[in-house]
């Protein structure tokens, strides 16, 4: 006996061309404007909606003195049919990058924590094999990266925090680290120091790149504070004695080191875990040089863990 045939999907009535047409009305303001945006005759664009109406049974538009007003249905219908084209859209763009191979541009957003030296090691790994892919990268602290995925501006990104809408795996865990010049003051108290030791002295921030950020968040638990647009500045600051802050662990490993940086003693607390994901934005149509790019930074992580 044949397996039975699987459902198919239902097939739309309405084309693609004539959601496009209600959207124009809507947009340019009645359908003789509509007819010029689209470069189609007003009984086009006219025929166009009134088959929405018609196979739909209900009324997109109301004429008011010279103006097609929208209808509370055809307001429901126009929200819907830009989803629907900026889908169709969407999908047509994925397609030709399949089509076309190796993808000429890569947008990577990378979060400021994350190691430089494994970042450049991945970026000439790939370099290596894709001489011709041009990388965007994107350097951004807190809501910027989520941001460069939600606008389109990354196709991969390294974050702490994957925003709604995006799958993202398990990458690295980063230790952030509190620290201030070995003769700061609060070095200086000789003993474990709390919340209370902190708040008198200037904390060095790195400024959100997200072009959303709300100042209300920047409220800390200090009465001084300092804020750069680099990491390195921030870091130089502390180094000269300006201030403390919380720092990758990798990012002051050499200033640890020599001296010019010391871990505050925090009873425990100078420590944070922060766990980084791989964000790849649309892994159902990322091309080859995507899903290379992703493996090459799993691969180099996990060398690292091992």
């Amino acid at each position: 006996m044949a397996a039975p045939n699987p459902p198919s999907a239902p097939v739309p009535h309405i084309a693609l061309e004539q959601w496009r047409a209600l959207i124009a009305v809507v947009e340019a303001g009645g359908y003789a404007q509509a007819a010029e945006v689209l470069f189609k005759s007003q009984s086009a664009v006219t025929y166009a909606v009134q088959k929405i109406e018609s196979q739909l049974g209900v009324r997109a538009f109301e004429i008011q003195g010279r103006k097609a007003v929208l209808t509370p249905v055809g307001q429901m219908l126009y929200r819907r049919a830009l989803a629907l084209v900026e889908q169709a859209s969407d999908l047509e763009q994925a397609a030709r990058k399949l089509s076309a191979g190796w993808e000429a541009e890569i947008g990577l957003a990378v979060e400021i924590v994350f190691p430089p030296d494994v970042l450049l090691d991945c970026l000439a790994r790939f370099g290596a094999e894709a001489p011709r892919t041009r990388i965007e990268v994107i350097e951004s602290v807190l809501g910027g990266t989520g941001e460069a995925l939600l606008t389109g501006q990354a196709d991969i990104a390294i974050t702490p925090h994957v925003p709604p809408g995006f799958l993202g795996r398990p990458l690295m865990r980063m230790r952030i680290v509190a620290a201030a010049h070995p003769d700061h003051p609060l070095h200086q108290l000789g003993r474990t120091l709390g919340e209370q030791d902190l708040r008198p002295h200037r904390r060095l921030n790195v400024r959100e790149t997200s072009s959303t950020r709300d100042k209300r968040s920047l409220i800390l638990e200090v009465e001084q504070r300092w804020t750069f647009s680099s990491i390195a500045t921030s870091i130089a600051a502390a180094c000269a004695g300006h201030g403390f802050a919380w720092f990758p662990e990798p990012r002051i490993a050499a200033e640890l080191a020599d001296g010019r940086l010391k871990i505050l003693p925090l009873g425990g607390a100078e420590v944070r875990c922060l766990e980084m994901y791989l964000v790849v934005a649309d892994p159902d149509f990322a091309g080859p040089g995507v899903r290379r790019l992703a493996e090459i930074f799993g691969e180099a992580v996990a060398g690292l863990e091992g």
